[in-house]
Parts: structure tokens; sequence; C-alpha cells
């Protein structure tokens, strides 16, 4: 990845699977190769972080609320405030908290002064989503949402054989992802019911056909089940579809399951096909035609595009990580440190014109708030289906949801 000449400090806001598994080994790297600075971790209980110094013992960060002199169950759920405050500057906050806690803290973060990279989705609301893009526009404040889907060499060549023409006119597609059950049983047991596997994961793929089409949605129909998660003391969906209508008629089925056996050869299933004029497209995003056999682990479909560590050619002894959803958050944070060192001692207007002129640059290309709205829309009118018999959703100008 390109290095900027300003080394970011970072506070990383959530301690849980994705930060753990994901966004620290990719912050840590980045500090290990000089492109980020301190690290800063903010969770709600301080058992979260004491879990994290154990899982990285060789890395240093600083926690808030330390669980040296912090009750380890306490509950402090605005910490993160004290821990924004503590952010040196140039700085970069990473929210990666469940979706429906997002909205707040970005908003915190923007109020900061701070730049902001989300996990996926945005936000669960259209009206949150166009207040965090009011007041991102309004500070000149960059907000990118961590749709590493679109970092996947599968989904760009699709997207560049597409614009290209090879495939026509869109006509239609089907696109799948499906968990564990560990998912919502195991490590989001305390708010799984608050999101759903189509706000966790399926909005993967109603990106990509917003990334691949340029096309925004018209009107949807949706449908949940709650049948085994109901049965283990979590009011979950066990699964939800939907099927998308777009602006130009084309429409996307979109399949997803929290409920996979544990059995599945990887913790999760996805794919996409679709079909223009012009041609077809079909891809297993899970069977990258690699696995392992082990005694230790049994059979398992390895995806080496994801995040996966490799034997680093210029560290000998530790690891390189690799894949598109490292990919995905140094493409924010690279951002971040470029506005950062191009606005290096303007101040007043100036600076503020200068962040605004690279951030319209990048909206065209980036899950900035007018792209990741996409995604927003579609998640809530999904709920509205649901929530109305499986009654069809429409869009307006602005995007938000109504019964049609």
């Amino acid at each position: 990845m390109a290095q900027t000449s300003t080394k970011l400090n970072v506070l990383l806001i959530g301690g849980g699977m994705i930060s753990e598994e994901v966004v620290l080994p990719t912050v840590f790297q980045e500090q290990r190769d000089g492109r980020v600075g301190e690290v800063l971790v903010a969770s709600r209980r301080a058992n979260t972080l004491q879990h994290l110094r154990e899982c990285f013992p060789d890395r240093q960060f600083r926690a808030f609320p330390d669980p040296t002199c912090t009750p380890l169950d306490e509950s402090r759920p605005d910490c993160f405030r004290e821990a924004l405050e503590s952010l040196p500057r140039p700085g970069a906050v990473i929210v990666a908290t469940p979706d429906h806690l997002h909205t707040p803290m970005i908003m915190a973060a923007i109020e900061a002064g701070f730049d902001v990279v989300v996990e996926k989705p945005l936000c669960l609301k259209v009206d949150e989503a166009w207040k965090i893009r009011e007041a991102a526009d309004k500070a000149g404040a960059y907000v990118y949402t961590d749709y590493h889907k679109r970092h996947d060499r599968a989904v760009r060549a699709l997207r560049h054989r597409y614009r290209e023409g090879y495939l026509g006119q869109m006509l239609h597609g089907h696109a799948w992802i499906e968990e564990r059950r560990e998912i919502p049983l195991e490590h989001f047991r305390l708010w799984a019911h608050n999101s759903s596997p189509f706000e966790y994961v399926g909005v993967h793929y109603v990106d990509v056909y917003y990334f691949v089409t340029g096309l925004k949605p018209k009107r949807l129909v949706a449908f949940g089940q709650k049948k085994f998660l109901p049965q283990h003391d979590s009011d979950a969906f066990d699964a939800v579809q939907a099927t998308i209508e777009w602006e130009d008629g084309s429409v996307l089925w979109v399949q997803t399951a929290w409920v996979n056996t544990q059995k599945n050869s990887a913790l999760t299933n996805q794919g996409m096909q679709v079909l223009g004029t012009e041609g077809e497209y079909w891809a297993d995003h899970k069977a990258r035609n690699l696995h392992f056999a082990t005694e230790q682990n049994g059979y398992e479909d390895y995806n080496p595009n994801f995040f996966k560590a490799y034997d680093s050619w210029e560290h000998p002894g530790e690891v390189d990580w690799v894949g598109y959803g490292y990919e995905s958050i140094v493409q924010g944070l690279n951002d971040i440190g470029e506005l950062c060192a191009a606005t290096d001692g303007l101040t007043g207007e100036a600076r503020l014109a200068r962040r605004r002129e690279m951030i319209a640059e990048w909206a065209k290309t980036r899950p900035l708030p007018e792209q990741a709205l996409i995604g927003t829309a579609v998640n809530e009118a999904v709920r509205l289906s649901i929530a109305n018999n499986s009654a069809y959703v429409g869009f307006d100008e602005r995007l938000f949801p109504k019964l049609i």
C-alpha cells in the first residue's frame, strides 16, 4: 500500500470479533511499518480490553477503560468519549461496534475534529445517514465505510467487465451470504436481535451491486424467519431474504442466514451470479479452490484472499496480514493520512476548502456517506417490509423507505 508522509494516531472504538481478528492486526501492522503512531482502544467493558491485551502481548495500546484500575465487568458505554479527548493529532477513529451504535460514535468523532473509518453498514437508519453526511460536509470530515467486498478481486473483475460493456444491460442476479450459528449464539449474543444476517453481512452484496452498476434501488420485498434462534433465547432472525428491483428494472435476490451448521467447512458461505444481455458472471466467494484437512481442524475451505497471515518478507519471525479485508481498512487510513499531510499548516477556510476538494474527488470511488447511504436505505427498507407482512417498499428522492 502507498505510504503517506503523516503518521496517524488511531483510536479503535469496539473490541469485539472483527476488532480482534481483522482491525487490530491491520492497525498494528501499519504501526510496525511506520504509518501509524499511537494506538488507543475503547470498549464498553474493561474485561474486553484485558482480553485484547492477552491476544496481542507484544503490542502496546492505551485502553479505555483501563483494565488495571477499572472493575472488569463494569459497563462504561460513554468511555469512548474520554478516549476521543485523549487521541493525539493527527488522528483517525475506527468504529467497530454493533451496527445500531455507530451513529453517536461517528457524530462524536466528527464533532471532535477527527476523520472516521466505520465498519459496514454506515448506520441502520436513513435519517441518521443524512445527519452523518451533513455533519461531515459541514466539518470537511472524511467518513469511510469499510465495505471490504469492493476490494475482493472477484468483485473488482465483475465491475471492470460490466463497465467495459462485456455483460451488456443487467437483467438479474442472485447473491448468497450465510454464516454459522456461532455468530448470533456466541459472538453477537448480546446484540444480535438489534441486527440481522441481512443488515450485518447481506448488505455487502447490496453495496456490491451498487458498486458494480452505479444503480440505485427502486423497490423491494423482504422475508424473514425466526425458528431456530428463538429456541436458544435469542429474538434474532435465523434468515432474511430480499428481492430488490433497481432503477433500470434489473433485479437482485439476496439470501442471508445466521444459523448454518457448525460443521460447515468455513464460517461463511458466499457468492454471486448475475446475468446481463451480453454475458454472465458466476463466482463462489467461499470456495477459492484451496482447502486444508488436518486432525486439528478437520476439513476447511480456505479463502486466501480475505484476510490471512503469511510469513513476512521484511520481518523474519513475524507475519504479514494480506487480503481485501486489510486493503479496505488501509485505503481509509491512507486517505486520512493524505488529508492530514495536505492540510498541514493550513487553517480556517483554506484548510476546510482543501479538505472538501480532496474528499469530493474520493467520493467518486469510495464508500463515503453518499455511497454508503445505499446500503443503509436497503437495510431499513428490508426491516419495514418484514414488519408489514412482506409488503413492497419503495424509496423517495432522498432514499427514505416508504410502503407502496
